[in-house]
């Protein structure tokens, strides 16, 4: 494989985004609701893999894993592009810039490291005076701020450009050890909702005050069953917790209009919450084992998800109806990722591939309406 040449491409393809990577102006759904189809299988990990991340151009997925790396995948040939090595444990979760100028990378290594995803070269590295492993990033829309959760009980914001870090969040706890695992900001930047490992969401302002504005305990279980003792321990072989709580939050996501939150959990169910009053407006059985990510199509007319039980849901986010499961993946399915016209899906699973999905051909009707 000519990896120079490869990254050539990629480069110039990064420069001038192209039609597959103009985001969606219409109704994506009846595309997925015509079919769907596997395009392509990307290769090349040793280990699983935990994170899966779109390029804004839609050219390049990113891909990263237990064996410490990352790789960068070009999504019309499959070609791998480049391997990024510097973390020195699993890499958690990935994040592009909305500008895709950077990537960011989290790690079980406790750092956050920020990449060139045109040249693969490594930039510069955010971490906080006694950090603990990084489960999730998230950038603001403006791509001045960056996000992260943890093993820890603060959710932490830095600006970008000075590798300054600008908030520590607290979400009121009376136990205090619980982690703050998963966080993602409002589409207008002004919200940020971070997920812990009993159940528990809490929705911050950002700026300018960083106040908590309410919490959302619809997953929570007892909190008096809340001890990190029933973590139990960490087997290597599973990548996962022996004993996880049993509502711990796999992923959030906020709609494109900001008018609702949705979160999954090990509880096996999704939850639609209004904001920002943070009420319950509804509870998706969706899956059969832990729910480990939720993400929206760039229009906010479908919602994905993904799961411990090998499969990926798409679902009616008006009305939280399914539309269709895919299923590829002989092992359980961590990471998801909307191309940004919404009409691919990259999932990433613990089988040790990242696979790409295509949806099917709108209905003429639909087309013609």
């Amino acid at each position: 494989m000519n990896t120079d040449s490869a990254a050539s491409n990629a480069e110039t393809s990064l420069s001038a985004p192209t039609t597959a990577g103009t985001a969606a102006s219409v109704d994506c759904s009846p595309w997925w609701r015509a079919g769907a189809r596997e395009l392509r299988v990307f290769r090349g990990h040793h280990d699983p893999i935990w994170a899966v991340a779109y390029h804004p151009s839609g050219t390049m997925v990113a891909s990263g894993s237990v064996d410490h790396t990352i790789r960068l995948w070009e999504i019309e040939t499959g070609r791998m592009l480049k391997i990024l090595r510097g973390h020195t444990d699993n890499v958690r979760c990935l994040a592009f810039s909305p500008d895709g100028a950077l990537l960011a990378s989290g790690s079980t290594d406790r750092t956050i490291r920020l990449w060139n995803p045109k040249t693969g070269e490594f930039l510069r590295m955010l971490f906080g005076r006694y950090d603990h492993a990084v489960h999730s990033l998230s950038f603001s829309p403006d791509g001045l701020m960056l996000a992260r959760g943890n093993e820890n009980k603060d959710v932490k914001i830095w600006e970008v450009a000075t590798a300054t870090e600008l908030l520590s969040l607290l979400p009121r706890d009376v136990y205090d050890q619980h982690w703050n695992i998963i966080t993602a900001f409002s589409q207008d930047g002004r919200l940020l909702a971070s997920g812990n490992d009993v159940g528990g969401i809490t929705l911050f302002e950002v700026l300018p005050s960083g106040q908590e504005i309410c919490r959302l305990d619809g997953h929570k279980s007892d909190p008096f069953e809340g001890t990190v003792e029933r973590r139990g321990f960490w087997v290597a072989e599973q990548e996962g917790w022996a004993q996880a709580f049993d509502n711990w939050i796999g992923g959030i996501a906020f709609s494109p209009d900001g008018s609702f939150l949705v979160s999954g959990s090990r509880d096996n169910t999704m939850k639609f919450w209004e904001i920002p009053s943070g009420k319950l407006m509804r509870t998706v059985k969706a899956h059969s084992g832990w729910v480990r990510a939720v993400t929206f199509s760039p229009d906010g007319k479908v919602l994905a998800s993904c799961s411990d039980d090998t499969s990926i849901k798409l679902w009616d986010a008006a009305t939280g109806r399914l539309i269709r499961t895919l299923r590829g993946h002989r092992e359980p399915v961590r990471a998801i990722a909307f191309s940004p016209d919404g009409r691919r899906l990259a999932s990433a699973s613990l089988d040790r591939t990242v696979k790409l999905w295509e949806a099917g051909e709108m209905p003429l009707q639909a087309a013609v309406r």
